[in-house]
């Protein structure tokens, strides 16, 4: 019988590696493998030089296991120091922002042609900037914001994994989206190795100016008892809460066309960007509006940008987007998953008839929806903080929890640097139905030409054979840069987006018992465009693949 124990054990080994990889081959891989991701399956894994590599990627889903040494990562000139990101230099600073500057005034309009109705389409309505948010950096921050001007002049626009033009050769601003007659599958590489840290990547110089502190500056927050959350369908009496929405389907409803009322076409609601849905229905509680003190300073030299949509019936939009040039993921069991170049993160104050209802922060490739009154505050602007690394929104300081099919993540924000972005914006309007962006009156030469670029903003996920990528359970430690706001959902009908179940939440803070860890299929994926947006851009005859 002792005789027997080795044989016997070797057989159960291997009866059940067999076993995992039959299960992972043909339920796991096939659930958590997007259908863009699988037409690039084979060439991703033949991509790996070694035999064995390719084989237990294949076979278990382990992909790259000898890419977890470091070493590797970096190039041999930046080999042997550590990695942590560092500064641009400070010489010619002003030059350079000169330059930056040029690129975000290179619109060919003349503002003296247009006529009274064009003004007033480009009108950015004073609230809109009244209650611009404040948004907390994290104080460990390293991947600050970054202008987009200077995000072009460090990439190199490739199809796929081939570049289009020298990489000398850069696009700027008002021309970038002359790339799209190169088809969607574009991507803006890095002319550096990432892992390299180069200067330009972490934005240091864009670090906000400290604040005039004092004992008026402190944020107002709600009343720390529990006020429930509401759910949006349930209250029809609030037209603002879906804007100019009539009967709807699951994907897609309805909405006037500007300028002509009794026109309807419809538009798509639901997107991978799509809402978390939280907590119970409760009995919500009145929330005093209790408003704090003002604050000065802020002011990063990375601009944001200001999207404001009309929805109709008073139902106004007003989209803050925020650009960093690199986004580091989180870290299961010490390994790190969702690295991206380029990174698009945002927050929308609702508006109905000039004043604030709701607020919505965007996480990974969810979000929440919060009332205004729920939100804290500083003066009557609301407050948001920004996650180490990730730079997910969050509306509350503190560690917030994920769950990924690898493991439990987690997001960090704390007090730190405070950004007012409506110190250097570039404002806009935008018709959706029309699919047109205006420079607003505020900003009339701001370019538009970046917004209609179909492409990422950063580099492809990197093949297998690439020393810097692994893939574990679906997850990828390099992933696609992300799309710029146009692919945002800016036509949404309910702010946390589709047209689903709602949830609207009226308080902050971890006293809900039923709380439960979000769940975000995608953040290891990366982002690519929806199947509505494919065919509302690129027409429906597309192939999707």
């Amino acid at each position: 019988m002792k005789g027997r124990k080795g044989p016997l054990a070797i057989l159960g080994a291997f009866l059940g590696l067999f076993t995992f990889s039959e299960l992972y081959q043909n339920v796991l891989f096939p659930g958590i493998t997007p259908v863009s991701e699988r037409a690039e399956e084979s060439s991703w894994v033949a991509s790996s030089d070694s035999w064995l590599d390719r084989k237990v990627c294949n076979w278990f889903g382990f992909c790259g296991l000898a890419h977890l040494n470091k070493a590797g990562w970096t190039s041999s000139k930046s080999q042997g120091g550590h990695r942590k990101q560092h500064p641009l230099e400070e010489h010619n600073t002003d030059g350079y922002n000169r330059t930056l500057n040029d690129y975000w005034t290179s619109a060919k309009t003349s503002p003296e042609d247009w006529s009274d109705d064009e003004r007033r389409l480009r009108e950015i309505p004073q609230y809109a900037l009244e209650y611009a948010p404040y948004i907390h950096l994290y104080s460990g921050e390293e991947f600050w914001p970054c202008d987009m001007a200077e995000h072009l002049i460090h990439t190199t626009p490739h199809l796929n994994y081939t570049p289009i033009q020298a990489s000398s050769d850069h696009p700027n601003l008002t021309h970038l989206d002359d790339l799209n007659k190169y088809g969607r599958f574009l991507y803006l590489q890095s002319d550096d190795n990432v892992e390299d840290r180069p200067k330009w990547l972490g934005g240091e110089r864009n670090i906000p100016q400290q604040p005039d502190q004092s004992d008026d500056s402190e944020a107002s927050k709600p009343d720390e008892y529990d006020q429930g959350t509401k759910n949006a369908s349930d209250d029809g009496r609030e037209k603002w809460t879906e804007a100019d929405i009539s009967d709807t389907v699951d994907k897609g409803g309805s909405r006037p066309v500007f300028g002509a009322p009794t026109a309807s076409v419809p538009i798509p609601t639901d997107t991978r960007e799509r809402e978390e849905l939280v907590g119970s229905d409760r009995k919500s509680k009145p929330v005093p509006r209790d408003l704090g003190k003002q604050v000065k300073g802020g002011k990063s030299s990375a601009p944001a940008v200001l999207i404001v949509i009309d929805k109709g019936d008073g139902v106004v939009d007003a989209f803050w987007f925020f650009f960093y040039s690199y986004n580091l993921g989180n870290k299961v069991f010490n390994v790190r998953f969702g690295n991206h170049v380029g990174d698009w993160e945002h927050t929308v104050v609702r508006f109905h008839r000039g004043e604030p209802k709701q607020v919505w922060f965007s996480e990974h490739n969810f979000g929440q929806t919060y009332t205004y009154e729920a939100v804290e505050k500083i003066g009557k602007r609301p407050l948001g903080y920004v996650a180490t690394g990730t730079h997910a929104m969050y509306a509350t300081a503190g560690t917030h929890p994920y769950i990924l099919p690898g493991g439990v993540l987690h997001d960090v924000t704390d007090r730190g640097p405070l950004w007012d972005p409506s110190l250097n914006v570039h404002s806009f309007t935008y018709d959706y139905i029309n699919d047109t962006l205006r420079s607003s009156t505020l900003t009339p030469y701001a370019p538009v030409g970046w917004f209609y670029y179909t492409g990422h903003w950063g580099d492809k996920f990197y093949p297998l054979s690439d020393p810097r990528q692994y893939r574990f359970v679906g997850q990828y430690h390099y992933v696609n840069g992300p799309l710029g706001p146009r692919y945002k959902n800016l036509g949404r009908e309910k702010l946390c987006q589709g047209n689903s179940q709602c949830q609207i939440n009226h308080y902050m803070g971890p006293k809900r018992s039923d709380r439960r860890l979000k769940r975000y299929e995608g953040v290891g994926e990366g982002e690519e465009m929806n199947e509505e947006d494919v065919r509302r851009f690129f027409g429906p005859e597309h192939d999707l693949q």
